[in-house]
This record gives structure tokens, sequence and C-alpha cells, in this order.
């Protein structure tokens, strides 16, 4: 097989493959490191890799994924002997003793593991450009940010050198990259998969676990191999009736869908991302869905609503830095740690338990309303982010003078359409349904549904891809391209 034949596989393709005899998965890995050495100079998504060999993975078990080259994100799972560095020059050089509980269930699909992805420092962004790993690189234009936090993922699997890629979403880590990057992104339910066992519930439920990748049916397979439980989990949300690959291609039925064109914060998103996403919601029409006009409130206001958010995160914040810190023996301050980083540690620190209970308390009020939306509509669209990436450099600039909270600030105003479905813990994904009529950047748009009911998002998706394919188009790096 030629490097160019590789990328134009998605995963479950590529498992076939090697079902079939006709590839072996260690001519696979090759493939993608053949891939990691055409591209990844010039995006910087992967920052370790390794050889089939170092994967440990047996590979014993058959299934959608068994032998396909896999990433994972440098944030929030562990991988036994590998590094763990959280992007950031605190962690620089930890090793982990042994698996997370989500390692182990990417080992049973039978995902051969042969590297790790760039994240920016603790993931408190949505780009992708720390210190520590340089900044990573849009394939569709270089100049541009890939997104965050799972940008490296997300460059990776859109320049070809892997299908699918572990990805993490706390505030629209999945979708703003899989928008960015034109890749389908799924955020999946609160407690539809473990983050331990050394995490728990991941800034008070708001982070899960899934991936990214260039086909539905790949990250609904992934979904499949991920749902578990383990004992002692904050969450457990119930397996569903069918697995997941088989809803992709169910019909969806007629659904009512709410339509919001602009954020919560009370500014406009970019007439070009607004047309968009109307552009979607015509299709939908098309296809015989109906379309409402919504304006559904978060239950509190926006500022409201990020200082909730920075407390949370920030305290969560203060007790990863401060075991890092122990663990390592280096010191908290600027020369460990980034202007942003050390803000919201130094804004965590000054939060009382009065303070994050009345966050908590909070969480509640959006929970409730959020999920009251879907009483009344199956599924509401959105685009995924208000405006087309920034330049690389751009998003950093002036965060030596912000404190914790006005870092949290930009972030949600980078991304506002995204993290009200985190705080609520119902799924929601980005698709990679448009493009920028001047440039031929993609544009995603992101549905959510009500809680559990990533079925309905899978069988619409499944929909939208047949309807508007988009497993032809190519970035501007791309290694089946490169390799010619």
């Amino acid at each position: 097989m030629k490097l160019s034949e590789y990328t134009d596989y998605d995963a479950i393709g590529l498992a076939e493959l090697v079902a079939n005899g006709e590839v072996t998965s260690a001519e696979l890995v090759e493939l993608a490191r053949e891939a990691i050495a055409v591209v990844n100079p010039e995006i910087n998504a992967v920052i370790e890799s390794w050889p089939a060999s170092e994967s440990g993975n047996a590979n014993s078990r058959g299934g959608p994924l068994a032998g396909v080259p896999f990433l994972i994100k440098d944030l929030a799972l562990s991988m036994q002997g590998k590094k763990l560095e959280l992007g950031s020059r605190l962690a620089q050089g930890v090793v982990a003793a042994e698996d997370s509980l989500l390692m182990s269930r990417f080992r049973a699909a039978g995902l051969v593991t042969i590297g790790r992805t760039a994240t920016p420092e603790m993931a408190f962004s949505t780009t992708t450009e720390s210190t520590l790993q340089g900044a990573t690189r849009n394939p569709w234009l270089p100049e541009l940010s890939a997104g965050g936090s799972s940008g490296g993922a997300a460059a990776a699997v859109a320049a070809g050198i892997v299908p699918l890629a572990h990805a993490t979403d706390a505030a629209g880590s999945i979708r703003v990259p899989a928008a960015y990057n034109g890749l389908f992104g799924l955020k999946p339910t609160r407690g539809r998969s473990s983050n331990g066992p050394w995490l728990d519930e991941v800034f008070a439920g708001f982070g899960v676990q899934l991936g990214v990748s260039r086909s539905v049916r790949d990250s609904a397979a992934l979904l499949d191999a991920i749902q578990s439980h383990a004992v002692g989990e904050p969450y457990v949300t119930a397996a569903p009736e069918r697995s997941f690959l088989s809803e992709v291609i169910r019909e969806p039925g007629k659904l009512k869908i709410g339509l919001l064109l602009d954020p919560w914060n009370g500014e406009h998103t970019d007439p070009v991302i607004a047309a968009a996403t109307s552009s979607t919601a015509r299709l939908l029409e098309s296809l015989g869905h109906t379309i409402i006009d919504l304006h559904p409130t978060l239950g509190v206001s926006w500022d409201a609503f990020v200082q909730m958010n920075a407390t949370i995160w920030t305290a969560t914040l203060v007790g990863w830095i401060e075991g890092l810190a122990a663990a390592t023996g280096r010191p908290v301050d600027d020369t460990t740690l980034e202007p942003a980083t050390l803000a919201c540690f130094r804004y965590g620190e000054e939060e009382k338990a009065s303070g994050f209970a009345a966050a908590l308390a909070m969480r509640n009020l959006v929970t409730r309303s959020v999920g009251a939306w879907f009483e009344d509509i199956d599924l509401l669209l959105t685009p995924t982010l208000p405006q087309m990436p920034p330049v690389i450099g751009a998003y950093g600039a002036g965060a030596e003078s912000m404190n914790g909270f006005e870092w949290t600030q930009r972030v949600f105003r980078h991304s506002p359409f995204t993290p009200p479905f985190n705080v609520a813990g119902v799924p929601a994904m980005s698709v990679p349904l448009e493009m920028h009529p001047a440039t031929g950047l993609p544009i995603g748009v992101q549905f959510a549904a009500g809680f559990g009911r990533e079925d309905t998002l899978l069988r619409l998706a499944g929909q939208l891809e047949q309807a508007r394919p988009w497993a032809n188009r190519r970035p501007m790096l791309w290694a089946g391209r490169r390799s010619e």
C-alpha cells in the first residue's frame, strides 16, 4: 500500500483491510510514521511517536478499529511507560506508571497507539500554542491556528497522519479544532466513559473524552469502544440499546431543530459563518426536518456563566499544578508555567470554598435550563464558532497582563457556543458541512441533543454525511498528496 492510498481510508476501512489480510497492522503503522515525516514538520501536531513494537497492543481482539494506527492527546489519559506532559514545562519528562482506564479501552479495541499529540498548557485554551511544544498549525492554511485544546489531534487527522485520534472536551476542545480542521467531532454525554482512575469528574463534570475523525462512523465506533463504567465512577450514563455504529446508517426521522445564529454573550457571529449555518438549516429542511428560530436562555447571565467556569476551572487547576510541582520538585513560577496558566493558578488559589459551592449551584441552574430546551426540540443547531481561525500568535497576545478571570473571559469569548453543553453534560457535535466561499476553509456547524441522545446526533450526522459529503476535501498540507 502506498501512502496516498493509506490516506484515502477511514479507520473502519483500514481495519477491514487488516481483517481481510490485504495489509498488516504493522504496515499501516509504518505508513502513519511516514505520514508524520512528510507533514508533521510543517504542522507540529505529533510531539512524540514510536514504532508498533512500543505500542504495547497485542491486537488480540477483533473489531471495527482493530489494527488501526492511533494517536493520544498529551492530556487526561495515561499510557504506561510514555510521557504525560500536559503541554507544560512543569510536567516535562513525566512518565506514566500505568494505563488509565480509557487507555485500556483503546487497547482492547485493537487500536495501535503510535504517538502523542500537542495540547496547550493544561488544556486551558482553544488554540494549541504552548511554550513547551510550540504552535500547532492548521493544515488548511499553516499561518492559522488549528484550534484547541485538541489541536494536535485534529491537525494530525486533517493532514492524513491517522484517520482518527483521541481528544478531550471540557469547553469545546473536541468541537473547536474539528471545526477549524474540517473534521467530525462528537462530545459525548457526561458519564458515557471513564476519566479514571486518577481523574474523576474533571472540572466538576465538564470534561469528557472521545476523539476527532474524518468520518462519522469512525467516531461512532470509537464511542462504542470506550462506553464503560468502572467501580466508583462519579457519573454513570446508561449504555445504549444498540451500538452507536449501527445508528449512523439509521434514518433519523423528521426532527424538530432549533436554530441559534448569535451566541449568548450578546456579540454577533461572522456573517459568512451565520450564512453557512443558515445554509445547513436549508439543507435540513430539504431533508424533511423542521427548523425553528430559537433564542434559549442559559438560566444565568453570560457574565455569571463565565464566572462560574472561571471558579471551577482555576480552582481545579490549583490541585493539578501543586501535584505536579510536588512530583517534579519544580517551582510554580514563570520558569515552569506560561503567563495565562500562572494567572489562572493564582486566581484559583484565591477562590473560597463558598465560591466553589456557589459555582456548583449555578451549574445546576444551567444544567436544568439547557435540559429543558430538549423537551420542545430534538436538536439545537448553532455555528460551532462565531469567527474563523485566528493567525498563530494572535490568541495569546497580552496574556501576561491578564488575571485568571480575564483569561477565562478570552477563552469563552473565542468559543461561546460550545461550553454550555459541557456544563449541562449533554452531547454535542461539530459537523464539517460548510466551506468559506472566499478562502475554501472549512466551517463547522454544531448540533446539541438532550442527555444521552448521541443516537439522534449520529443518525442525523450519517444522513448529512450522505447529503453533503466532505470525505474528498483535502487541506493544503495532506500526507497523501505530499507523498506523490
